[in-house]
């Protein structure tokens, strides 16, 4: 499998639809990658150097956390050591003013369009947006404005599927459709919601594949049964035993003991 470059995903557009998903750690994203999954995405928070090393072949956008970063110098200094991490984008969820400040670099950077959770109160709460015309128009506006501050993809999230197909062929860029519609450019999930380990809100657009989270839950009980056990071995002196033990022989420790008699 050959890594995407952004020219490649740019050229997909209205030609093939790309997959990508949210990958936690380095098992999530190995896995990815020996499935065929185009891209995926993680946080700055979660291991990146783990989930480069696990999915050197699949293009990897990496999100900075809302709020964290709040001034150019700081934002434009974590996202070049990110993209020494291994980072192939950045997704940044900041202002037109700082993003402007990373794609003027010519850092790859991918926007968030439509509903978007930390910014949950401004649509009444955790719901769809864009269903009405004066919403939609502020999506398709706020689309423009990241095509003009430079960003090569946008994350489109939970609006109707009409709107986001309309935006999609309007504008230049790779719509990236979470819960939007088969019109985008590519369809993202969370690897929770694909594999069934979401303890949380399950979303309307969410599609469970495989139940591993009751897989999760039997290598829970099991770790800490092997965990418990492995503490009274210790505690009963059971461990380590002989079989543990490195040896040296009777005279060498004899001669080593000598040498440092008090």
């Amino acid at each position: 499998m050959k890594k995407l470059t952004i020219k490649e995903i740019i050229e997909c557009k209205g030609v093939k639809k790309l997959t990508e998903v949210y990958t936690h750690n380095p098992l999530e994203a190995e896995s990815c990658e020996l499935a065929g999954i185009d891209m995926i995405v993680s946080s700055e928070l979660n291991n990146i150097e783990g989930i480069r090393n696990a999915a050197q072949n699949t293009f990897l956008t990496v999100g900075l956390p809302y709020g964290k970063y709040i001034n150019k110098d700081d934002i434009l200094k974590r996202s070049f050591e990110l993209l020494k991490l291994g980072a192939d984008a950045i997704y940044c969820p900041q202002s037109l003013n700082l993003i402007k400040s990373i794609t003027d670099e010519g850092i790859p950077v991918v926007g968030h369009s439509g509903f978007i959770p930390y910014k949950s109160t401004l649509y009444g709460g955790f719901k769809a947006y864009g269903k009405t015309s004066f919403e939609a128009q502020k999506i398709y506006d706020q689309c423009l404005k990241l095509q003009e501050a430079g960003v090569f993809a946008i994350e489109i999230e939970i609006v109707p599927h009409k709107v986001a197909e309309f935006i999609s062929n309007k504008i230049d860029v790779f719509m990236i459709g979470m819960g939007s519609g088969l019109g985008c450019d590519a369809q993202y999930l969370f690897a929770e919601d694909i594999l069934g380990y979401n303890k949380g809100h399950i979303p309307r657009h969410a599609k469970v594949y495989s139940d591993v989270g009751e897989d999760y839950r039997r290598i829970k009980a099991k770790s800490i049964e092997a965990f418990k056990d492995f503490k009274k071995d210790v505690d009963k002196k059971k461990y380590p035993s002989n079989e543990h033990d490195i040896k040296i022989s009777d005279s060498e420790f004899s001669i080593f003991a000598n040498n440092n008699k008090s």
